[in-house]
């Protein structure tokens, strides 16, 4: 690959999407980036080949469509299992979602582990999907939990981590890199504290795992969730991995065809790993198109792709922070230079939703709202804020346009509020 500076302009011509006009003559900027990404064409083509030349179901057949099919779709697990270092493809489980994969870790380890009164540990920066099943198990199992705050700086408040963490916390689950802050926590420090009080980890690395090279053995971590569609890859695929010996000894979420061993009239056995979690035909295209997704970004190069996306954040930041009376949520570039390529803001006086409707009529794609994360915008005291989000396709000419654009409609709104 050619100098990291380059990245857009080689790249950007793979993503069919990036190159059409939407609503207006303008060329479309895609600055959303944290919520989902564009595929390339590589992907495409790989979904549509499956369809064409070998769609059959998986496992289940002894022709040689069915065999081929079985073939790429673990080899999109073995690929995945080589991407997070996992020592085994058996340790990863196929899910819909992150959001599944959560739900899976809740209900299959969490109902049957936790006990009254463990507790669980989270953060107040969590998206939704962090939350809500830990919640559920919480009221079914009558445990509790804790959130961790954040500091000045908008990342994690370590001090108040280490005083909510006790014996009794059996569970630490936190984002890695927040997808509303920015920050990137530290998965390594917090670990070993949850280690020597014998809590289990679990990180959601949606935001991580296209912009970061990530260890899950080094992490030494419990669990992780992924998410397909955040790693150029299609919606419908996510996955959950887990150590060996945890996977074995937890019941499965699903019951159906695929995850049995054995099915008699009273009882059922269930398969070995890692199909005694994924009950019925699973997202075959999907998987094989992940799998594409993550030669894609290998071809590219994890470091490299971070370290232009450094590039492009401290150049946004340098540019919003010429604009009057913005507050950016969330560590600087300086302050985190681990942090994503996204940047959270909002004007006072001045919704988000406006900002970001204009912003569209002018070709410009941002987010806008609380991104999945109520919790964390009621701790900070707003409402809603405005995201702008980046990856390897995205240029200094788009941030130059989106700024220009940005600064009109904000001068539009004060004008006509």
């Amino acid at each position: 690959m050619e100098t990291i500076q380059n990245f857009p302009e080689i790249t950007k011509k793979d993503f069919p999407l990036l190159n059409k006009n939407l609503k207006s003559n303008e060329q479309i900027i895609y600055l959303d980036h944290a919520a989902t990404t564009q595929k390339p064409i590589q992907v495409l083509k790989k979904i549509d080949e499956y369809y064409k030349n070998f769609n059959a179901n998986v496992h289940r057949g002894a022709h040689q469509l069915s065999a081929k099919a079985t073939e790429e779709f673990e080899n999109a697990r073995y690929l995945i299992s080589k991407y997070i270092k996992a020592n085994s493809a058996k340790e990863i489980i196929f899910t819909r979602n992150a959001t599944e994969a959560i739900n899976l870790a809740a209900r299959s380890w969490g109902e049957s582990s936790l006990k009254e009164n463990d507790e669980i540990l989270l953060s107040i920066m969590e998206h939704h999907s962090n939350i809500v099943p830990w919640q559920m198990v919480a009221a079914k199992n009558k445990c509790k939990l804790k959130f961790i705050g954040i500091d000045k700086d908008g990342k994690l408040d370590i001090d108040d981590f280490k005083s909510k963490l006790t014996s009794r916390t059996k569970l630490v689950s936190l984002v890695h890199v927040s997808n509303t802050l920015g920050c990137c926590n530290p998965i390594k420090e917090i670990t070993k504290l949850a280690k020597q009080k014998g809590s289990l980890v679990l990180i959601d690395a949606c935001q991580s795992l296209a912009h970061q090279k990530l260890d899950v053995i080094d992490l030494n971590i419990d669990f992780l969730a992924g998410s397909g569609h955040k790693l150029c890859g299609p919606t419908g695929i996510g996955f959950l991995w887990s150590r060996k010996e945890i996977l074995e000894k937890i019941p499965p979420l699903f019951g159906g065809g695929e995850m049995i061993q054995d099915v008699f009239e009273e009882t059922s056995t269930w398969a070995e790993l890692p199909h005694k979690f994924e009950a019925g035909t699973p997202a075959i295209a999907e998987a094989i198109g992940l799998a594409e997704a993550i030669n894609y970004i290998n071809n590219i190069g994890l470091n490299e792709i971070h370290e232009y996306e450094k590039t492009i954040t401290k150049y946004l930041f340098e540019k919003l922070n010429q604009i009057e009376n913005i507050e950016i949520i969330g560590p600087s570039p300086e302050i985190d230079p681990d942090r994503a390529s996204l940047a959270t803001f909002y004007i006072k006086n001045i919704h988000s939703n406006d900002i970001a409707e204009i912003l569209d009529s002018k070709g410009i794609c941002i987010r806008s709202g609380h991104h999945c994360c109520q919790p964390l915008h009621r701790y900070i005291g707003i409402k809603s804020t405005a995201r702008i989000s980046m990856n390897f396709t995205t240029n200094k000419e788009e941030i130059d346009m989106f700024i220009e654009k940005l600064k009109d409609t904000i001068d539009f709104l004060k004008i006509n509020s």
